[in-house]
């Protein structure tokens, strides 16, 4: 409990400063819901979340109350968000009254918008009103929808129980409540993992264990009812799909015509026509029917990586044409992956040579994991130029998962200090994600693949998840330098500054900025020729004044344009569409780009060094080797011990944890092959015990102390200081001596002598020596 009251802690601070989302704006409960939204976007549980608040009064108090909505691109599945978010500096309790009560606004907020009241009640510049009138009028909705997902999502801490589905104007209905301690599961893990009990259906699942040579896996044959699937997809619909797999093969969700024949004429045929799905898991559990045939009775993390549309077609066929399942048989491959540091690469590999059959999916599903790691190097290695009217250099902080910054921020300890320093030099708003970066680059710049456009601002409004597959399938291709890095930085400039002046709310120029942002830096790359100095931009670490005022006359522009040109179609809709980003790229607005001549490259373009990879190398290690330094000797202590009593560091690992810890305590370099090491055990003890960090605190402020008021010169002290250096070493041999034979009373305790000891003593303590442990 005392990790989650530090964790809520944290939580109100960052809302309060603005420093969950610097660049929307609006109030806390706001960019609370824009936190957690994306949280579980990242882990896979929605996705092309949109913000958007919108709440109804009468005199009998909240009528309907929604902070954001999802509709997924092929109209299966909506989710709905309502906020109950709380300023108090303690954790709050909530209620299964103020839950139901939640629930039933967010209910109301649907059943108002399907039967086509709430479409006439709303301003048609209203943020909710698209959404509004999707639900009420378009045939797709009617048509897919196969489930409605109700989210509350609350800083406070729930601990009753809610009914986890039911029915909402006759679809399927399933309840989400997603508390701080949720929140909590979501930071510090991959997401809430798809956990399936089988014994609950009336059928069985047969399966057999397939013997495999080596361990890391097992693979498993079932044969699974379609009545079992259906239901299944039904409640957790595209999350059973692996999310790069969902992303890159465009699942849509619509039935496969050969399949819904097969159902439809001969259903008991399919086990023989059809080649069945090929699935992941980290546990199963299984029963023994009659002393040999076993049968599924649980799966953990089940994810089908391949046959997606098989199942999504059997339970279309059976949902809209009442089609008889009970006879369909699915043949079903599964490999149990377990937990193991190679699980998601193993489960990419596996999805990557299941999908062959698709013409892009081996580079699509690669998601090139070395660029990533070579940003991320690059951004903790290079310095940004010093803004303007400000001396301190910091750095743009790349996540390459999912609370790096965080983690990396835990590891310099909590004193107000340190934060203080780490913040100024990596500030919250220079942090970008690996989703943040696909949208700055491919707003920027089509990427056409022979005469098929395959990247241009109108993928970046379909939504994150969509965007970042097709970044990493055709905008992700070359190794970054230190030029890139310095280019993408300029882009995130470049489209945030955008953002803040097309602002929010009241004074914004329209309510189209997801839209608009996007497709003005597409048009002003296409416009220009893609020209723009972004060098320039780098050094500055910001745009010049005159660019600045260029951009909300475009943003008015292509706002005006979007609207105008989507006839019979819904604005977000319409932008989505490579036709709408053909339309608004042929439009010159009569703007002119004089004013921002020095922002142009010319003919003669200013020389850029570019640094090797070699020496951005050199420049981690010796990162690295300061943030090791930083950890006093008694942290390194701690750990060693933590990870000897749990088994939590193997002996090798516990070891290097003392020989770090000896290394930093006589202010010696740590050896350059541990360093990596290092690492590998600071991830760890942020993971599983950061209080142990927390106390690192501590530790230095008594070593301050201790300085300050130097402990009396006995005998006994002199004895834990030569138990002390036995292990350490961090006297030389004369000092080590000289206390010794003072301990053993062959030297008198002359003022002289004492004054030799009370320097050793002081060395010892920077070295972290302390009396109590020894």
């Amino acid at each position: 409990m005392r990790d989650l009251n530090a964790f809520y802690t944290d939580l109100q601070e960052e809302a309060r400063s603005g420093m969950l989302s610097s660049e929307e704006g609006g109030n806390a409960e706001q960019m609370f819901t824009v936190y957690v939204t994306s949280l579980l976007a990242d882990a896979g549980e929605t996705e092309n979340v949109r913000v958007c608040y919108d709440e109804k009064n009468s005199r009998r108090g909240i009528e309907h109350k929604i902070n954001a909505y999802s509709l997924y691109e092929n109209f299966e599945t909506l989710d709905l968000f309502v906020t109950i978010f709380s300023p108090e500096p303690d954790m709050p309790v909530i209620s299964n009254r103020e839950v139901s009560a939640s629930f039933v606004r967010l209910k109301k907020f649907f059943t108002n918008a399907a039967r086509k009241q709430y479409m006439h009640d709303v301003a048609e510049s209203a943020e909710i009103f698209e959404l509004a009138e999707v639900l009420g009028n378009a045939g797709e909705v009617k048509e897919f929808l196969s489930r409605i997902n109700l989210f509350i999502l609350t800083n406070a801490r729930f601990s009753g129980e809610f009914s986890g589905s039911g029915e909402l104007e006759g679809y399927p209905c399933f309840y989400r409540i997603i508390d701080i301690e949720r929140i909590h599961d979501l930071v510090n893990s991959d997401g809430i993992p798809v956990e399936i009990d089988l014994t609950s259906f009336s059928q069985e699942v047969p399966c057999i264990e397939c013997p495999v040579s080596r361990s890391g896996y097992q693979s498993w044959l079932a044969v699974m009812p379609a009545t079992i699937l259906c239901q299944v997809y039904e409640e957790y619909g595209s999350r059973l799909l692996e999310q790069n797999v969902r992303s890159f093969l465009q699942f849509t969700g619509k039935i496969n015509k050969g399949i819904r024949k097969t159902i439809l004429d001969e259903p008991h045929m399919f086990l023989a026509f059809n080649n069945g799905i090929s699935a992941t898991a980290s546990a199963l559990e299984t029963t023994e029917t009659d002393g040999k045939s076993k049968v599924l009775t649980s799966m953990k993390d089940f994810q089908i990586v391949n046959g997606g549309q098989t199942t999504a077609s059997i339970y279309h066929t059976w949902k809209k044409n009442r089609a008889d399942i009970s006879e369909i048989l699915v043949q079903v491959k599964l490999t149990i992956i377990g937990d193991n540091a190679h699980a998601e690469n193993v489960v990419s590999r596996i999805a990557e040579y299941s999908n062959t059959q698709n013409k892009v999916s081996a580079a699509d599903l690669s998601s090139s994991r070395e660029n990533y790691i070579i940003l991320e190097k690059l951004s903790r290695t290079i310095w940004a130029p010093s803004a303007a009217g400000s001396t301190a250099q910091t750095r743009w902080f790349f996540e390459r998962t999912r609370g790096q910054y965080r983690n990396e921020r835990m590891k310099i300890g909590s004193t107000p200090a340190r934060r203080r320093k780490y913040d100024l030099q990596h500030p919250k708003s220079q942090v970008i994600t690996k989703e943040e970066l696909a949208r700055y680059l491919n707003s920027w710049q089509e990427i056409y693949k022979g005469s098929k456009l395959q990247v241009g601002p109108h993928i970046v409004v379909r939504g994150g998840q969509k965007n970042h597959s097709l970044f990493l399938a055709w905008n992700f291709g070359n190794r970054p330098d230190s030029i890139y890095f310095e280019d993408a930085v300029a882009l995130a400039l470049l489209f945030r500054t955008a953002q803040k002046i097309y602002g929010v709310g009241q004074n914004a120029i329209g309510d189209l900025r997801y839209l608009v942002v996007p497709y003005t830096i597409g048009w002003l790359g296409y416009r220009l020729d893609h020209k723009l100095n972004l060098f320039r931009i780098w050094k500055n670490q910001a745009l010049d004044e005159d660019l600045k005022a260029l951009l909300p006359e475009i943003m008015r522009h292509i706002e005006k344009a979007i609207r105008d040109s989507a006839t019979h179609s819904l604005y977000g809709e319409w932008a989505k569409k490579e036709e709408c980003w053909n339309y608004i790229k042929s439009l010159d607005f009569g703007i002119s780009f004089e004013d921002i001549a020095p922002d142009v490259i010319d003919g003669t373009r200013e020389p850029r060094s570019r640094i090797a990879e070699e020496e951005t190398e050199r420049a981690l290690m010796q990162e690295r080797r300061d943030r090791v330094a930083s950890i006093p000797i008694q942290t390194w202590r701690a750990i060693e011990d933590w990870g000897s009593d749990t088994g939590n560091l193997s002996l090798p690992l516990c070891d290097a944890a003392f020989n770090i810890g000896s290394a930093v305590g006589q202010g010696k370099d740590v050896r350059d092959s541990l360093l990596p090491v290092a690492e590998r055990i600071l991830d760890l003890v942020t993971e599983r015990v950061p209080e142990l960090l927390v106390k690192m605190d501590c530790h230095l402020e008594r070593e301050e102390l201790d300085n300050e008021s130097p402990a009396e010169i006995t005998v006994d002290l002199l004895k834990k200081l030569i138990r002390w250096d036995c292990r350490t070493k961090v006297f030389a041999p004369a000092e080590y001596n000289f206390i010794k034979i003072l301990a053993n009373g062959e030297k008198a305790m002359t003022e002289r002598n004492e004054g030799i000891a009370r320097k050793n003593l002081q060395k010892a303590a920077k070295r972290g020596f302390n009396a109590d442990e020894w």
